[in-house]
């Protein structure tokens, strides 16, 4: 099932439950309803949101991450649920206990894969890629942190000209880029929750005060499809953070991917990766099911209020 990043923005926006329906309304009244199985995510990109107990609650008991944004629309806080899956205690003490030599494997395996993405990307849009394709030759799984860090220094340059640099405070593409990433980070945390793993215990990111550093490993693979995305909004002159916009942000989780299992949409892809990150953080054999690389967009009916 495909479902919707709810975005709030705007003056004097207030969530409520109703009727099995999430509620949207502002000073004139209701603005709008989503059906709560509907509901990937809800980001609050307003100060002046307010909500009730029940509409949260609610979202809690469907694993929908409620993400509270500050500046540059980059989350301050994240509402995940305490229970996620039946197994979830097993599989936390077979995350935690995991030994480091398979955590930096599955690394290696995750980092070659965003590689392969960016170079794919590359060449979707006609820029070179011989440099990142070169990294991928070389790829040895004890060089992949040394190997991500060169390969960003080629890619975002390549993919969004010589003067770019990822900047995560900065505005234009940069604020793009944090929207869509925002995204993508909130429909991971889902599916690590669903899969009954900790969404803070990670394979490499290491920030002490960030509650999703999973969620940061599981996402670098499919954070081309969001610059694909931005390229396309910046080629069009489209630079704000504009609700239509935030909109376009919002479909990447409807990009097609091929797998084993058939084709379907990112959001599918992350609930895959992340069951097969669980089974892999248990048994040893087991192979954590990356995806293809990309495939070409789909447009998804994203939701902004």
């Amino acid at each position: 099932m495909l479902r919707r990043v709810i975005e709030i923005s705007g003056e004097g926006r207030r969530l409520s439950l109703n009727r099995g329906f999430l509620s949207i309304s502002g000073p004139d009244g209701l603005l709008g309803e989503v059906p709560l199985d509907d509901v990937e995510a809800v980001i609050a990109a307003t100060p002046s949101l307010s909500y009730t107990n029940q509409a949260v609650a609610a979202l809690a008991e469907r694993g929908a991450p409620l993400a509270i944004c500050g500046k540059d629309f980059r989350p301050v806080a994240w509402l995940l649920p305490v229970s996620g899956h039946h197994a979830q205690g097993v599989r936390m003490e077979a995350q935690a206990s995991c030994p480091r030599a398979r955590k930096a494997r599955l690394w290696a395996q995750i980092v070659k894969s965003k590689l392969t993405a960016q170079a794919e990307a590359l060449e979707r849009t006609e820029r070179p890629s011989a440099q990142l394709r070169r990294l991928i030759r070389a790829f040895r799984s004890e060089d992949a942190a040394t190997l991500e860090a060169q390969a960003a220094q080629r890619y975002f340059p390549l993919m969004f000209g010589d003067g770019f640099r990822r900047d995560r405070n900065s505005e234009g593409i940069n604020a793009l880029l944090n929207y869509g990433y925002t995204v993508l980070r909130a429909a991971t945390a889902r599916a690590i929750v669903a899969a009954g793993m900790n969404p803070s215990l990670s394979l490499f990111h290491g920030s002490r005060g960030d509650g999703l550093r999973l969620a940061d490993d599981l996402i670098e693979p499919f954070r081309p499809t969001v610059d694909l995305t931005v390229l396309g909004l910046a080629e069009d002159g489209r630079l704000e953070l504009t609700p239509g916009v935030k909109r376009a942000l919002a479909t990447v989780l409807a990009s097609d991917f091929r797998s084993p299992a058939g084709t379907g949409p990112l959001s599918n892809a992350l609930v895959r990766l992340a069951q097969s990150l669980s089974q892999a953080f248990a048994d040893p054999s087991a192979s954590l099911a990356l995806p293809d690389p990309l495939i070409p967009l789909q447009a998804n009916d994203g939701c902004s209020t």
